[in-house]
């Protein structure tokens, strides 16, 4: 896409595997016409790793792949991967010492694997250059989009992403799965127009009374229940929507923190703080010169 949209010839993508010839998906899926490691150019800029199943993770050791990756490091400019392909990664000790990230359902594998990788389970894909990993499937889209917006600028970015209907604005930071849906599959169907009422707009009167209401039942019952359903209290929860909420505005406007904060539902700039320091770990002010938009400019 990046070839299509742009002036130049940006990219030019090679399907490889060890031996070349096709291969065979974990779906059943055939793809022919991949290039032996032998045959591949000696320039290659990026390389990113595929996931897989075990078994085919586990036939990359077998294939050799771990040599190649290691020996062609020292030329790459870029070394990616793509959900479980972290694996691979970190089996050839790339990710030592760095910061990564993979697919949410298998970081407890990878910890236990390589502790020496500071995992990060909750990020959409993690840049410790010159290596990159990113989390379940379509976080790969995410993490290559980054790759053009560095290589070819914003524009040509958000052209592709206009085009195959992607969100552009899907920093690495940000979870791999919203608060409010990852509730919502616990919660029966009673509470859950209200969670993803709040998750939507987690301003306004969010208190005890005022969602107990919503939700016809006694204060005491409500917060029962959606305990139970949940796994999280009323409060907690609405402090976790009102600080995705924050994080959201601090990575796409320019706004004073303030103004974040009431946007957000916070009362004051100092009840942000105090939520942002327990649920992320940072101050909201770190948090945008991390993730904020114009470091992606």
């Amino acid at each position: 896409m990046a070839n299509r949209f742009g002036d130049v010839t940006a990219y030019e993508p090679i399907l490889a595997s060890p031996h070349g010839g096709e291969i065979v998906c974990n779906s059943g899926l055939s793809i022919t016409g991949s290039v032996a490691f032998a045959d591949l150019p000696a320039d290659l800029d990026t390389i990113l790793v595929a996931g897989g199943d075990e078994d085919g993770l586990l036939g990359m050791r077998d294939a050799g792949v771990l040599e190649w990756l290691t020996d062609r490091a020292r030329f790459t400019r870029r070394i990616g991967s793509v959900c479980s392909g972290a694996f691979v990664l970190a089996a050839a000790g790339m990710l030592d010492g760095r910061r990564a990230t993979t697919h949410w359902e298998v970081c407890d594998e990878m910890r236990a694997f390589r502790p020496a990788v500071r995992l990060e389970p909750d990020a959409i894909f993690v840049a410790d250059p010159p290596y990159y990993t990113s989390a379940g499937v379509t976080a790969g889209i995410d993490l290559c989009l980054s790759f053009v917006e560095e290589d070819c600028g914003p524009e040509l970015a958000l052209a592709i992403a206009r085009n195959l209907v992607l969100f552009m604005r899907r920093p690495g930071g940000q979870t791999q799965y919203s608060t409010g849906l990852n509730v919502q599959v616990a919660a029966t169907p009673k509470l859950r127009t209200l969670i993803a009422e709040i998750s939507a707009d987690p301003s306004g009167d969010r208190t005890l009374p005022s969602l107990a209401d919503k939700a016809g039942m006694t204060e005491r019952t409500f917060s029962r229940v959606f305990h139970k359903e949940t796994g999280t209290t009323p409060a907690a929860f609405v402090e976790m929507a009102r600080v995705n909420r924050a994080k959201a505005l601090l990575e796409t406007s320019d706004w004073p923190l303030a103004r974040v904060a009431d946007r957000s539902g916070f009362g004051s700039l100092d009840a942000l703080h105090r939520a942002f320091h327990k649920r992320v770990g940072a101050t909201p002010g770190d948090y945008r010169a991390r993730f904020g938009r114009h470091q992606r400019q």
